[in-house]
């Protein structure tokens, strides 16, 4: 079981890499539908998959100059204490309405990647005054298009709102909620998809942190489980950062599509039926 764990390990953190979503979202359903554990263990071990995910690929991303550190910092105010929030929810919410929400979340989710799965760069983006007060826009070398990608970052305070909700999500579901970041930078603070990703995969690592610790103290988090968990995860992570750089952003985002769309109907079943 361990090494069956540790071999689906690796395709989450080289999936989840990609697209800056964090192993989470593979590693909670498998683990609770492919083996039937508690999905209060299966977060536990989640939350320590992102953890290793944000490790193995935020090293590359920083070194290449995708990743924007000043967003990232700027915008983990609104996750960490979002993330705490959701950690404390968890405990009082019934097992079924997580699959549920879990669900839900992955379907909303895999809609809004379809919307935007043809355009390659954001255009006639005005910078918001507090993101060039801050200096949050910026640019990087995209490998596909062999050029420097500026750009700049709009809905700035819109884009902090979404974080908190996004560590709710994080902290209640395990999952990272990478998806839910990708998507509040690129749709809503208008950040080119790559730099979205680079820039989650750096803050999926602190959201997760900030709650593990309360997963930990309230013995959710299985050494047995967690550890083959978070070695795969960031072996694979790893392999992904190496392969993201030198995909097109449209191919970044049919990619995950069909993943998500079966995992949410997997989950929303999961949890309508489960007692």
């Amino acid at each position: 079981m361990a090494l069956q764990i540790f071999l689906i390990a690796i395709a989450a953190g080289f999936i989840g890499s990609l697209l800056g979503l964090g192993g989470g979202i593979i590693i909670t359903p498998v683990l609770t539908l492919l083996f039937g554990l508690d999905i209060k263990y299966a977060i536990g071990a989640s939350v320590v998959s992102v953890i290793a995910t944000s490790s193995g690929a935020a090293v590359a991303y920083i070194k290449d100059k995708i990743t924007n550190v000043r967003v990232g910092m700027f915008l983990e105010i609104g996750t960490t204490l979002g993330a705490i929030t959701g950690a404390f929810l968890s405990a009082i919410i019934n097992p079924k309405y997580l699959f549920f929400i879990f669900g839900l979340f992955l379907l909303f989710s895999a809609i809004m990647m379809i919307k935007k799965s043809k355009q390659e760069l954001p255009q006639n983006v005005k910078p918001h005054p507090v993101a060039e007060k801050l200096g949050l826009n910026g640019e990087y070398y995209d490998k596909v298009l062999k050029r420097e990608v500026a750009y700049n970052v709009t809905g700035v305070y819109g884009g902090l709102g979404m974080m908190y909700g996004a560590g709710v999500l994080s902290g209640l579901l395990g999952i990272g909620s990478g998806i839910f970041k990708v998507m509040a930078m690129d749709f809503h603070m208008k950040l080119p998809i790559k730099v979205s990703s680079a820039t989650s995969n750096f803050m999926i690592g602190v959201t997760a942190a900030a709650s593990a610790g309360v997963y930990f103290l309230r013995g959710s988090i299985d050494p047995k489980i967690a550890a083959p968990v978070a070695l795969g995860v960031l072996i694979g992570a790893t392999v992904g950062t190496r392969i993201m750089q030198r995909l097109k952003s449209k191919t970044l985002r049919l990619i995950f599509v069909p993943v998500l769309i079966f995992t949410s109907v997997e989950m929303i079943i999961k949890g309508v039926f489960n007692g």
